[in-house]
């Protein structure tokens, strides 16, 4: 509630950057800790460098860009990727982190009989990966206020994307955990009140041996380098970090990607900034729309609903829809448009989309947003077509347009 945007508040509240605190985009662990660069020559190491590797770099005078295969909002990359190996050929059994700056792993520590599953509520050692994913809600905050944790969210949730798409063509199954001690990992990672975890992903299979608790010796390593503290944001992170009610989904997402031609997508993919006002047919928007629907392993599932607003689909009536129902009909462009904080791109494209929903685990609600968006990019990607996720929209507006008071999690609009 505290965080809506308004046609009042953007106008009465708007940001300000301090460019002398902006915060660094890079965690890395000092170098006596062991780092093993990672060689896209090895399937494993192609496996992790798909999930968050630097795919490109923008100059402008003063500063510099690094884009990675996950998109992030505003470019401020609020998550850390750490991971867990155990009887993976292309690497030490250990805890890893993963140093995106430098493009390599730093090992945390060596692992024998010991590890993190009885964290995540495994009671056996687990072959394969487990995967941890925090934020460092500063590197937000900076730009979006108390608005901040809804993108380090939604980020995360677009990491989850980038980890589905990677197992996807390295034939690798995975489950999402959200219901698991995240306090218990923050303190056993020594994070201080400035980076907390908010999922994990399992892409493991259960051994037979027992496994013992681990213990970590590890330096508090300040991720962003500036930081102000956001007592809204860690209260919000506290009051959502148990999950209530969760549906276990066991169905796996079925895919028809070639994927030689994804792998080239992914190192491609980025936000587009403004349509061409061309259209899509209605058979793309479909396979679009499959890719969306396709169920998410995870251990609490929240309800999604997709709705889209189509403003240029051939064969097509214009009008918004919800799981490939009219809702209402007529030219809706300019609406949607002013719905995502008055940006072209919402009017522009050839379709636009609100993901929201009525269920109450807001972590894992966000993430899978963020999940749903990243399959977005890459489906349409895929077809030829730009895609771009709108984190900012008039949150009571857009309940008042679709005809449902809910939560607004994520807008994305796609087009040529």
């Amino acid at each position: 509630m505290k965080t809506k945007h308004s046609y009042f508040s953007v106008r009465s509240f708007p940001n300000r950057l301090d460019w002398n605190n902006q915060p660094s985009a890079f965690k890395s662990y000092p170098d006596n800790f062991e780092k093993i660069e990672l060689d896209l020559e090895k399937e494993e190491h192609k496996f992790i460098f798909y999930i968050a590797g630097v795919s490109a770099k923008k100059t402008y005078p003063g500063v510099e860009y690094f884009l990675r295969v996950n998109p992030s909002a505003g470019a401020l990359y609020p998550n850390e990727i750490y991971f867990q190996s155990r009887n993976n050929k292309e690497f030490e059994d250990g805890i890893y982190h993963f140093d995106i700056a430098s493009s390599s792993i730093t090992l945390l520590k060596k692992i024998e009989n010991e590890g993190i599953e009885k964290h995540l509520g495994f009671e056996k050692m687990q072959d394969g990966f487990l995967f941890l994913i925090s934020s460092i809600y500063y590197r937000s905050s900076w730009k979006y206020k108390n608005r901040a944790l809804r993108y380090c969210l939604l980020d995360a949730g677009h990491i989850l994307g980038t980890i589905e798409a990677s197992s996807y063509l390295f034939d690798k199954e995975y489950e999402i955990l959200y219901n698991f001690d995240k306090k218990a990992l923050n303190s056993l990672f020594n994070f201080d009140e400035k980076e907390f975890f908010t999922v994990a992903i399992s892409l493991s299979k259960e051994t037979e041996k027992n496994i013992e608790d681990i213990s970590l010796s590890l330096p508090t390593v300040d991720g962003s380098y500036f930081f102000e503290k956001n007592e809204m944001i860690e209260k919000a992170y506290e009051d959502s970090i148990v999950v209530d009610n969760c549906v276990k989904q066991n169905i796996k997402p079925i895919f028809n990607y070639q994927k030689k031609f994804l792998e080239e997508i992914i190192i491609k993919r980025r936000s587009i900034r403004d349509f061409t006002k061309q259209a899509i047919s209605e058979n793309e928007l479909n396979i679009i729309l499959d890719v969306l629907y396709q169920k998410i392993c995870s251990n609490c599932d929240e309800d999604v609903d997709i709705y889209y607003v189509v403003n240029r689909v051939k064969g097509l009536e214009l009008g918004l829809y919800k799981d490939k129902k009219l809702l209402k009909t007529g030219d809706l462009s300019s609406k949607a448009g002013y719905l995502c904080l008055e940006q072209d791109l919402g009017k522009s494209s050839a379709v636009t989309f609100f993901l929201t929903s009525k269920e109450k685990n807001y972590q894992a609600l966000y993430q899978k947003a963020g999940l749903l968006g990243h399959r977005l990019y890459l489906a349409s990607n895929y077809l030829g077509y730009g895609c771009s996720g709108i984190g900012a929209y008039y949150d009571d507006e857009v309940c008042e347009f679709i005809g449902e008071y809910t939560q607004v999690l994520y807008a994305l609009a796609i087009g040529n």
